[in-house]
C-alpha cells in the first residue's frame, strides 16, 4: 500500500514517543494498562496486521528500513535515526521497522474458539504456567507449523505480548487461534467436547507413540521444573511420556511439544490415507 500519511521526524533519545516505546517494551503492566504493545520487524508487523490488529503508530529507520506497507491513512508514522531505533528496539536486526499496536483487537476467550470453529478433528496445545517467554513463543511457532488447531494457555506466568516471546514464535502468537483461562475453565471446556487429553510426564505413563491421537486430541505440557498440576494428571485420559536414554530427565518443553505434535500430525496423515484406500 502507498504511504499517504504525513511522516514526522524523531532524532532525540530524550522525545516522549522513544520513551513510551521503550516503557512498552520492558513493562507488562503498562502494556496491560495502556492495551499497547509493540512488534518489531517487516514481517511481524504484516503478520499482526493481517491478524486484525489496528497499528497507532510505525516508528522506521531509513538506513534499515527502505519501504514497508501501511494499512491505513490513520497510523501516524515517524521516521528515525539509527540511535533512536537503537535505543527503542528490543533487538538489533529487525529491519529498522517497529510499530506501537493497540492490543485489544482480538478476543482471547474460550468462547472465541468456539466462534472461530476448530473443524472435525481438532488437535489441542494446552501449556499450563509456563513462565519463559522464549519457550512459550517457540511453542507457538511449532503450533503454527504443525497445524495446531489451537493453543490454550492456563495460569500463564508471562503475558502474550512480551516482546521476547514475540520475537521467538515469529509472529505465531497471531496467526493462532489462542486462548488464556484458568486450567479448571480449560479442562471442562475440553471434557464438553469430548476432547480427549493427554498430560506429557514422565510418571505412570506410556510411550507416546503407544496412543492414539488420531481422535480430538489435547496435549498439555507444564512447566519444565515442576511438571503439571494434580488437576491436570487426574482430568488426563492418558498419560503420556516421551522416552528418556540419557542422563537428563527431560526435553526443553518446546522441544517435547514439537515431538509430540508432529506424531499426531504423523498419526492423522497415515490414518487419512489408511481410509482413501
Amino acid at each position: 500500500m502507498t504511504m499517504k500519511s504525513s511522516i514526522e521526524t524523531i532524532t532525540s533519545l530524550q522525545n516522549p514517543k522513544v520513551k513510551e516505546v521503550t516503557a512498552l517494551q520492558s513493562s507488562s503492566s503498562l502494556r496491560r494498562e495502556k492495551g499497547l504493545f509493540v512488534v518489531e520487524g517487516r514481517r511481524e508487523v504484516e503478520r499482526c496486521v493481517e491478524s486484525g490488529f489496528r497499528l497507532r503508530s510505525v516508528f522506521y529507520c531509513p538506513a534499515l528500513c527502505r519501504h514497508f506497507p501501511i494499512p491505513s491513512e490513520e497510523v501516524r508514522i515517524f521516521e528515525v535515526s539509527e540511535a533512536v531505533y537503537g535505543k527503542m528496539a528490543y533487538r538489533g536486526s529487525t529491519e529498522g521497522l517497529l510499530a506501537v499496536v493497540c492490543g485489544s483487537a482480538q478476543d482471547r476467550s474460550l468462547e472465541a474458539l468456539d466462534r472461530n470453529g476448530l473443524g472435525d478433528n481438532p488437535l489441542i496445545v494446552v501449556v499450563e504456567s509456563v513462565e519463559k517467554p522464549g519457550n512459550l513463543g517457540a511453542m507457538l511457532r511449532t503450533a503454527d507449523a504443525s497445524g495446531v488447531s489451537a493453543v490454550l494457555l492456563c495460569d500463564p506466568h508471562t503475558d502474550l505480548y512480551n516482546p521476547n516471546l514475540i520475537r521467538a514464535s515469529l509472529g505465531g502468537v497471531f496467526t493462532r487461534n489462542i486462548a488464556v483461562c484458568t486450567s479448571a475453565e480449560a479442562i471442562a471446556w475440553l471434557k464438553d467436547r469430548s476432547i480427549s487429553i493427554l498430560t506429557a510426564q514422565l510418571q505412570d505413563s506410556e510411550l507416546y507413540y503407544d496412543t492414539d491421537m488420531t481422535r480430538p486430541t489435547a496435549l498439555v505440557f507444564g512447566t519444565e521444573a515442576e511438571g503439571l498440576s494434580d488437576i491436570w494428571r487426574q482430568a488426563a485420559d492418558a498419560h503420556i511420556r516421551i522416552p528418556m536414554l540419557g542422563s537428563i530427565d527431560s526435553l526443553n518443553v518446546s522441544a517435547s511439544m514439537a515431538v509430540l505434535c508432529y506424531e499426531a500430525l504423523r498419526q492423522r496423515r497415515t490414518s487419512d490415507s489408511l481410509r482413501n484406500l
